[in-house]
């Protein structure tokens, strides 16, 4: 055999066991419907290109370690109570000053199953957690100091001041039912804003959803009186945070998988359309209005050409995915290489105020969600065993 007939066989058997991919290493080996979608994507020279030099974030004070896991959303109760947080195992937790205790929990089902585990980390509990619940956004009614929640699994959901098992408020819009409950915001008249991240991929599935680029994604409403759930927002790729602007007259959402802030008016002359606030020089996660009316927004990572090749061109998304790579490699060659944080803030008319970051991801390597309070940013995160805690003065 000469080598050209040996090279050819050799690559003609790499393509064969590509194609076929009998270890089921792929990320959508498990997914025979698997659809790879064009993500609307802004132009590359759209991309903010400002950065943090001096990877501030390397600065932040990391607490709590391995007390919590997955806390994405990060909660002060109308006391200034707190941190509350909920994690992966399926419960809300509360800071008391010395010590988390349990404060409250979604799923009726809890059993020993739930239990947290020695050496668990956040992805160790995904197996379970469409049994145990998994509270993603939270967040605090100021009047009546209920607790909102979006649980990934069991939907919106609320607890009283006193903590317990939550009430479900929403399972499904539309007939439709709640597939990926991500993240809520309630207004002072009691109307709660959430979004649902797919109707297709649960939670569980979140790397697919990634993947797929699919759109239907929403943005529903829950009116308290009417106990009805409408659909504000639909045909969204991966809506995330949301956000009311400090006078409620909109509210602004991220969209994960386009990589931009949406805002969406609630009052006035343009109440019930929507516009893009800001393009984002990565992809979103939660987003929370400060006490000035800006807008912390939580950045997993920044974009890079793989990304955005991969974006545009969705059947060369799925070739890649196709191949035999482990998940866990396909989702690190998809941020970067390495998970790094990045944490901008917005006004509400979309300029960027400032921004910080830890490039290296040295010290806070994801970000969920950032809360300002008394001069410091809480920062939460769902791959972490850990909150973060930048000083801003």
């Amino acid at each position: 055999m000469t080598l050209a007939r040996g090279v050819a066989l050799l690559i003609l058997l790499l393509a064969v066991y590509c194609g076929l991919d009998p270890l089921k290493h792929s990320p959508i080996a498990g997914f025979p419907d698997f659809v790879a979608n064009s993500i609307d994507l802004p132009g590359w020279s759209q991309v903010p290109t400002e950065k943090d030099n001096d990877n501030l974030l390397q600065k932040s004070e990391i607490k709590f370690l391995n007390q919590v896991h997955g806390p994405e959303s990060v909660a002060f109760d109308p006391l200034g109570r707190g941190p509350y947080t909920g994690v992966a195992d399926g419960r809300v937790l509360f800071w008391n000053g010395q010590s988390w205790t349990d404060f409250a929990y979604t799923s009726p089902n809890r059993s020993e199953l739930c239990n947290p585990k020695e050496n668990a980390t956040p992805l160790s509990y995904v197996k379970t957690e469409h049994i145990c619940g998994r509270p993603l956004g939270i967040r605090f009614d100021k009047k009546t100091g209920d607790l909102y929640i979006a649980d990934a699994y069991f939907g919106l959901m609320k607890v009283g001041p006193e903590g317990g098992l939550a009430t479900s408020l929403a399972t499904e819009a539309e007939g439709v039912p709640l597939r990926f409950t991500n993240d809520v915001d309630v207004d002072t008249e009691g109307n709660v804003y959430f979004t649902d991240s797919s109707t297709k991929y649960p939670r569980r599935n979140f790397i697919q959803l990634v993947f797929s680029g699919e759109n239907s994604g929403r943005v529903l409403k829950y009116n308290p009186v009417t106990k009805e759930t409408t659909v504000l927002l639909r045909n969204l790729q991966f809506p995330n945070g949301i956000s009311l602007s400090k006078d409620g007259s909109f509210f602004v959402f991220c969209e994960g998988s386009i990589g931009r802030l949406r805002k969406y008016w609630l009052k006035g002359d343009r109440a019930g359309t929507s516009e893009v606030m800001a393009i984002l020089p990565g992809f979103p996660d939660n987003v929370r209005v400060n006490e000035d009316g800006d807008f912390w927004v939580a950045v997993h990572c920044r974009r890079n050409m793989y990304s955005y090749l991969n974006g545009i061109y969705p059947k060369l998304r799925k070739f890649i995915l196709k191949l035999p790579i482990p998940t866990k490699t396909q989702f690190l060659l998809q941020i970067g290489g390495k998970p790094h944080a990045v944490v901008l803030k917005y006004s509400p008319e979309g300029k960027l105020l400032q921004i910080l970051e830890d490039s290296q991801g040295k010290v806070v390597r994801a970000v969920s969600e950032v809360e300002e309070k008394d001069g410091k940013l809480w920062m939460g995160s769902v791959l972490m065993p850990f909150v973060a805690v930048y000083n801003l003065a």
